[in-house]
């Protein structure tokens, strides 16, 4: 439960981060070399919309056994991820990660991989105890 609840607060600060610097958003998400434009706008949009989500699941309800956010905490994770490791194996220098949009800023290094890591196998958790419930109950 406490581990839920440390995941709804940082999610849904980095929503709200990351809302309140909407309109840089698309650059930021550009500096990943995959997404730009129109594309990046909407990725950025479906990220907000799904941390907010499972931010605020966990943090409403976090002894809640719902499959939903658990996986879109997966999703968000891994697109997060995704992202973040490609553009440190092709070099690209990212001056801001994005984290929680132009607040709290970071380059994306190897810490940033670790904090992407961490999220990972907590979703794996989540996923898995998911999972496991789905078969006991059914």
């Amino acid at each position: 439960m406490v581990l839920r609840l440390a995941a709804g607060a940082v999610y849904t600060a980095m929503a709200v981060g990351r809302l309140a610097s909407l309109t840089d958003m698309p650059a930021i998400l550009g500096a990943y070399g995959l997404v730009h434009g129109a594309a990046a706008a909407v990725l950025i949009a479906l990220l907000i919309a799904g941390e907010s989500v499972c931010g605020v699941w966990f943090l409403a309800r976090p002894r809640s056994k719902a499959v939903v956010p658990v996986w879109v905490y997966a999703v968000v994770s891994l697109v997060w991820s995704m992202l973040a490791a490609q553009a440190f194996a092709r070099g690209l220098v990212v001056d801001n990660c994005g984290c929680f949009g132009n607040y709290l800023t970071q380059r994306l290094s190897w810490v940033v991989l670790f904090q992407d890591a961490l999220a990972l196998v907590y979703a794996a958790v989540l996923v898995r105890t998911a999972q496991r419930r789905a078969r006991i109950s059914g």
